[in-house]
């Protein structure tokens, strides 16, 4: 009766097997999807944190050095 149960609930982990590891094709894309997008998440989160530590350092928050005089 436990494995008749266990078979028509399953769990969190029993549906990720079900629908991502069961075959080796759809796991890898997932890792390498999984990968390209958590490495876009964190250089963004990373980039938000050094302008937010950098606020009136940064080149372009100097006003004179950000214009060019004009080449008539």
């Amino acid at each position: 009766m436990d494995s008749a149960a266990r078979r028509s609930g399953g769990g969190l982990f029993e549906g990720l097997y079900r629908v991502i590891m069961r075959r080796n094709s759809v796991y890898v894309t997932f890792v390498i999807a999984g990968a390209f997008l958590g490495e876009r998440a964190v250089d963004y989160g990373v980039h938000k944190l050094w302008e937010y530590n950098n606020v009136g350092k940064r080149y372009e928050d100097i006003s004179v050095l950000g214009t060019r005089q004009s080449e008539e």
